[in-house]
């Protein structure tokens, strides 16, 4: 009798279905110190206690795209381990931050199924949700996923695509408990510029870039215990590529972003994304954003600001499609998200 996992098939999920991931997993320091070391981060709130503290915080939280790396990365052997491409994102929301100790698990239902025109691999819809040691909800998210047939004779299932909101409104942001941005330290920031200070429409460019290197991907999606063959394995390319960790992109124009919105320091909503094209080993990645909306929150001194994060690898900052509405070659991320910030 064989004893190991090939993974999930497009043909084995059917809509409905709910999935608990394996193992669990509790969060330290040390996943902050090397989140820092992979990525650029400098938000002062992730970074600080004492800055936190100010903020109405007990202490600095995990930076909020560890939860979600680590999250996904439980998903992955049920999910996506013969997944072709990771298509997009929609309805993400982080509901409380994650702390030094806690405990992660999670969990995802099937909403969607189609096969594609080629019979060969089809779009596999989740809605997964992440939990601590207390079963509080951390985050939920929906992505899609191409995921390859491992019969190719099985017959089709039931499209089902699921109606999805195009973006959050305001008003489904949580809002960590006790945060205040009252007394805010602009000059520990690093930064001045606050919520009245975006437009909305205004463009930024991020100005850095950093090369992507094959050995630290390798360290992040160990650290993410994502096992998708893609990222580990060149054989499961046709052209021998190591395909980089979609999430390690956005982590990566996350921490770039710093520079011109130090102070949109917590992600709280994720309205959509796309991974435009491929990343591999030694593209340079560079970063830009566009301010997509505003909102008042209820919190003191807190205000929610939308932002189009866009990800590169060459090209002219703001370049986004071509004259065929389809992104340009150099486009690696297009991801839209709701952040906090101090008015």
């Amino acid at each position: 009798m064989a004893k190991t996992n090939k993974g999930r098939f497009f043909e084995d999920y059917r809509v409905g279905e709910v999935i608990d991931h394996a193992v669990p997993r509790t969060v330290s320091g040390g996943e902050r110190a090397l989140y820092h070391m992979l990525y650029p981060a400098r938000h002062a709130l992730y970074s600080s206690d004492q800055f936190a503290q100010g903020c109405g915080l007990g202490a600095a939280p995990l930076d909020d795209m560890i939860a979600f790396h680590i999250i996904f990365g439980k998903t992955v052997p049920d999910i996506s381990l013969n997944a072709v491409a990771n298509l997009g994102y929609a309805e993400g929301r982080w509901h409380a931050p994650v702390w030094p100790g806690d405990t992660l698990r999670s969990q995802s239902e099937v909403i969607g199924v189609k096969e594609n025109s080629n019979g060969k691999s089809g779009v596999v819809w989740v809605r997964t949700t992440g939990l601590n040691q207390r079963e509080q909800t951390v985050l939920d998210y929906v992505r899609w996923g191409m995921v390859r047939k491992g019969d190719l004779d099985a017959a089709a299932p039931k499209t089902v695509i699921p109606d999805l909101a195009p973006a959050l409104s305001a008003s489904n942001l949580v809002v960590p408990q006790g945060l205040d941005f009252s007394d805010y330290d602009f000059g520990l920031a690093g930064e001045t510029h606050r919520w009245d200070d975006y437009e909305i429409g205004e463009r930024i460019d991020h100005v850095d870039g950093v090369t992507v290197e094959e050995a630290e991907h390798m360290m992040a999606t160990r650290l993410w215990q994502n096992t998708a063959k893609v990222h580990f394995d060149t054989s499961a390319r046709p052209d021998g590529s190591r395909l980089i960790y979609g999430g390690h992109v956005i982590s990566m124009a996350r921490a770039l972003s710093f520079n011109g919105l130090a102070n949109a320091q917590m992600v709280v909503g994720l309205n959509g994304g796309a991974h435009a094209n491929p990343c591999l080993s030694g593209d340079t990645i560079r970063a830009w954003s566009e301010v997509l909306d505003k909102a008042e929150t209820d919190a003191p001194g807190v205000g929610a600001i939308r932002l189009r994060l866009v990800a590169t690898k060459g090209g002219a900052p703001f370049a986004l499609k071509g004259d065929d509405g389809k992104y340009l070659p150099e486009v690696l991320l297009d991801l839209d998200y709701w952040a906090l910030m101090p008015v």
